[in-house]
């Protein structure tokens, strides 16, 4: 067990997580209260990495359970191994035979029989998952509990009896209770609200983006091969992009792996050309990447003259350089009132022989009378 705020720091720095003074005093309280402890936050601010760190710096095992859309109670505290038993019976199929064969009657035989069903819903047969391998272990466990948003409402309610009294109970057999408490962490992306029931039973913290100075403390901790200087400016960077409403914003590892990025490029400067070769390394969607291009530059330099991009009437993204066989340019109307502009100019005969591949009237003619001397001879 940890004896300060200031030890749960040190330990975790020690694994490689660097920790603020309200981090490490909400994990030093879980230790000391035996709570569990419930994190929430945009993806990637290394909340799953924190049960990591805990499990390392504490000595303790991490057993952990990845939710998702449709779990069951089944995939998360325990099934009964069917397929076990149905071999055991073929077993025991002879020596079934022997129990029941001096009975008097049908009754007799099955009230036989069913004094031995405990058998089959035995610890023998039963397969523990996460949850309730954290509760049976011998020694004390982290248990992860990552993305609990993620999974469907019924497993909140699985939930409670653990989070409460670090016990599972198992109908056929009993209850189990917690030798060792373990260290129990939830993550919420927040895509959907949790339980109150459930929040009740944990602390709570809500885990953010960093302050500039902490996530480029992050940084330098991973040893990506980039200098002090423009890691610096890299976070800025990084920081900037975040403000620009994106639909994924860069997360924390994302910087890391940016910063790797350009580590192994030998990259001494950073431009708004390399960093726009790189940046989709941090930015994951085509909308979020264009509205990147569009802020390196004044990222990178804010005094940079960088001249707006109006988007083509057309939307292709490209200049339209093409050729219709128009016998009048090929311009366009950028007045407001774009409706009428096209109207004015839907006039009759606008447009010539051959628009857009149509035969000419030229053409119509000779293929006429070619076809009228065929069917002469």
């Amino acid at each position: 067990m940890f004896a300060s705020v200031d030890e749960v720091r040190e330990a975790l720095a020690g694994e490689g997580y660097i920790a603020d003074e309200r981090l490490a005093t909400t994990v030093f309280l879980q230790t000391r209260l035996d709570k569990p402890l419930l994190i929430e936050g945009p993806a990637g601010v290394g909340k799953t990495e924190l049960a990591k760190a805990l499990a390392a710096a504490s000595g303790r095992r991490l057993l952990r359970l990845q939710c998702y859309e449709g779990q069951d109670e089944t995939k998360a505290l325990y099934e009964w191994d069917y397929g076990k038993q149905l071999l055991y019976t073929q077993i025991l199929r002879e020596k079934i035979g022997q129990i029941v064969s001096d009975a008097a009657d049908l009754e007799e035989a099955v009230d036989r029989i069913g004094a031995q069903e405990s058998v089959f819903f035995s610890d023998r047969f039963l397969a523990p998952r996460p949850l309730l391998e954290a509760v049976r272990s011998p020694e004390p466990v982290v248990l992860l509990i990552d993305e609990i948003d993620r999974a469907d409402e019924a497993l909140e309610a699985v939930l409670l009896e653990l989070l409460g009294e670090y016990q599972v109970s198992v109908p056929e057999i009993g209850t189990f209770v917690a030798e060792h408490a373990p260290y129990v962490i939830l993550t919420s992306n927040n895509t959907r609200d949790l339980a109150a029931a459930l929040k009740r039973r944990c602390l709570h913290l809500f885990l953010d983006y960093p302050a500039a100075e902490r996530e480029l403390e992050i940084v330098r901790s991973k040893n990506t091969g980039l200098t002090d200087a423009l890691a610096a400016q890299l976070v800025d960077i990084v920081r900037g992009l975040r403000e620009l409403e994106l639909r994924k914003a860069p997360s924390i590892s994302e910087t890391i792996d940016w910063a790797r990025t350009l580590a192994v490029l030998g990259v001494d400067e950073l431009s708004a050309r390399v960093l726009s070769d790189t940046v989709s390394v941090v930015v994951k969607y085509d909308k979020d990447v264009r509205k990147s291009l569009d802020a390196l530059p004044r990222l990178v330099d804010p005094n940079a003259n960088v001249p707006e991009r109006h988007p083509h009437p057309h939307g292709h993204g490209h200049d339209h350089g093409h050729d219709h066989g128009h016998d009048h340019d090929h311009d366009h109307d950028h007045g407001d009132d774009g409706p009428a502009a096209r109207l004015a100019k839907d006039q009759p005969g606008r447009f010539t022989d051959g628009y857009y591949g149509t035969p000419k009237k030229t053409e119509q003619k000779s293929a006429t009378a070619t076809l009228g001397r065929r069917r002469a001879l």
